[in-house]
């Protein structure tokens, strides 16, 4: 009878922790696990741009879109000619685009054309007199949801650079996206509608449906991330992620800028067997003092086994994850403070053998197209090689500067403000990887210390219209909550709440993890997208 506990006790264990995950996940996303649901890998824009037209061009009652960057170029033009056709045939068709994304990308006659046609047209967050700071978040969402039967959620943004310039040699940026139906849609158009709901009124209930209100679609278990803005929740799951992974952890990102505590998670990971890797813009990145910053944290990575690449191509623009070939993350979240904090992201986070196995197949490909980086015997930070398609692309991408992410343009000043903090308050433990980030950050305040010294009024005119702002603005904000009253935001949101929605706010744990460690996951006659 002792030899059975014996043999079962560590499965027991081992089922339990899987639970106990399943609910940490729940509670470290602030998101349901939603069943039912089936997905599509998109890959760059000539997968994504074709899905998301033919979408809209199938719509009988409404669309919701919102993005970071929509240009009046000749992609933008598609869209805006697809939605104003469906404007005109009667669907509810709603557009949200963000002030600064959208701000020297696309003529205000776009956004008149768009309205004037009955298209609803809103911007979000524009510059103003009574906030002076919050300019610093912004919509980074890019979605696209129809008739709540489907919805698609990226990074892609609306513009010629997704699909490249043929004729300039420029190949299109690299990026990622999904396409779901079944009840989770309904999350993302919530989404939406709270995002909707900050530019002024919000989204008729009429066209917010429920979960229960959408069939299923396939076998897939979801979650929608980003309801709000500045709650860290992927924050927090990608910690957790780092902890919880065992075998394998493939990240993609635009605008690396890890903070100290996640390096040091990812650190930890690879120290610990996990076969940790990191792929990274390489020279065609769209920011370029972005790129030294990043390689400036590289090497305590390295040092630790993590194994960083560079994309030879055009702009790398995608942000995605994957896990132990059973988790995975697609979205417009960026792995950096302004992402994780400040920005209106949306991503979406699947938990699924099939669906995980599909990206890592892609992560591997993408890596038939980058060079790997590594530390030389002198301890310094270089490419494996120098490829000949990067000098090219030195040589052919001539187009300037171009957008990509609100949070890229702190990304840089948040890592020397991390390692300049810790090397004042001697709290964490620097290596060699920081002294460049400290020598800029020692020589800029010097700097700005002899700016002061000899032309003192440099500093004191910029320094006092800002608080002179800023204090106006508090002043206006202060007369305005006394005379309408603060507004509990959270006990308003929980009373207007329906009992169904209360319940499904309950984390459920996904059938992925109730399997036993021990026993390999079910299989099923279903594929990725959930269809037999």
């Amino acid at each position: 009878m002792a030899k059975v506990k014996l043999t079962e006790y560590p499965r027991e264990a081992t089922h339990a922790t899987r639970i106990l995950a399943a609910q940490a996940f729940s509670r470290a996303a602030g998101a349901p696990l939603v069943h039912g649901n089936s997905i599509r890998l998109l890959k760059d824009a000539s997968e994504n741009y074709p899905a998301w037209l033919e979408a809209i061009r199938s719509a009988k009652k409404n669309i919701h879109f919102e993005n970071y960057i929509i240009r009046d170029d000749d992609i933008g033009q598609q869209f805006a000619d697809a939605l104003i056709t469906k404007a005109k045939e009667g669907v509810r068709v709603r557009v949200l685009y963000d002030w600064l994304g959208c701000l020297t990308q696309t003529s205000n006659s776009f956004w008149r054309r768009l309205s004037g046609s009955g298209v609803e047209v809103r911007c979000f967050n524009p510059l103003r007199f009574d906030s002076p700071l919050a300019w610093l978040s912004r919509l980074h969402r890019k979605s696209l949801s129809v008739d709540n039967r489907v919805a698609f959620v990226s990074g892609l943004c609306v513009g010629e650079m997704w699909r490249g310039y043929p004729k300039r040699g420029i190949p299109p940026w690299r990026d990622t996206g999904i396409e779901i139906c079944g009840p989770v849609v309904a999350d993302v158009v919530h989404s939406f509608s709270r995002a909707w709901a900050e530019t002024g009124g919000e989204v008729p209930a009429d066209d917010l449906p429920d979960r229960g209100s959408i069939p299923l679609a396939g076998v897939v278990d979801l979650r929608v991330l980003g309801n709000i803005a500045a709650t860290a929740g992927l924050y927090r799951l990608e910690q957790l992620i780092t902890v919880l992974a065992q075998k394998t952890l493939w990240l993609t990102d635009a605008y690396f800028v890890g903070t100290t505590s996640y390096m040091q998670a990812l650190r930890g990971a690879a120290m610990d067997g996990v076969d940790v890797r990191l792929l990274v813009p390489g020279s065609s990145g769209d920011l370029k003092f972005l790129r030294p910053i990043s390689r400036t944290g590289y090497r305590p990575l390295l040092e630790a086994g993590v194994r960083v690449f560079e994309w030879n191509g055009s702009m790398l623009h995608a942000k995605t994850a994957v896990a132990d070939g059973r988790w995975a993350r697609v979205g417009s979240s960026n792995l950096n403070m302004s992402s994780w904090l400040g920005n209106w992201e949306l991503d979406v986070v699947v938990e699924n053998h099939e669906f995980a196995q599909e990206m890592e197949q892609m992560y591997l490909q993408d890596l038939n197209n980058a060079t790997e980086i590594v530390l030389s015997e002198k301890n310094r930070v270089r490419p494996v090689a120098q490829s000949d398609s990067v000098a090219g692309l030195r040589r052919g991408n001539k187009a300037g500067p171009r957008p990509g992410s609100a949070s890229r343009l702190t990304a840089g000043a948040i890592r020397v403000g991390n390692t300049v903090g810790a090397a004042i308050t001697s709290r964490l433990v620097l290596g060699a990887a920081e002294a460049k980030i400290m020598l800029f950050g020692g020589a800029t305040l010097l700097g700005l210390t002899a700016l002061a010294l000899l032309q003192p009024l440099l500093m004191v005119i910029p320094f006092s219209l800002l608080a002179g702002w800023i204090g106006v603005s508090l002043l206006i904000q202060a007369y305005q909550l006394h005379k309408t009253g603060q507004k509990d935001i959270a006990s308003d949101s929980t009373s207007n709440m329906a009992p169904n929605e209360m319940r499904e706010k309950v984390a459920e744990v996904p059938r992925l993890l109730q399997q036993s460690a021990s026993e390999p996951p079910a299989q099923t006659p279903h594929d990725a997208s959930g269809k037999p």
